[in-house]
């Protein structure tokens, strides 16, 4: 008895063919919602700034004049 085009083994390609094509709609609205919020991250100057200051590599003062200068103040 033939089952048409594959064989039999028609439904388990059209459901793989089918997860691939749902998945790469949500995929795509996944992309979109994160293009359209954008970064969550804070400011990445001042963040660098604070390890910086953290680890010892610049003094309190130093960060002090250097976050003014950053925030424009």
């Amino acid at each position: 008895m033939m089952w048409g085009l594959y064989g039999g083994w028609g439904w388990l390609w059209m459901s793989a063919v089918m997860v691939l094509f749902w998945g790469g709609i949500v995929t795509l609205i996944v992309f979109a919602v994160r293009a359209l919020t954008g970064p969550r991250g804070g400011d990445q100057a001042l963040d660098v700034l604070r390890r910086r200051l953290a680890s010892g590599e610049i003094s309190q003062e130093e960060f002090d004049r250097i976050r003014r200068a950053l925030q424009g103040s």
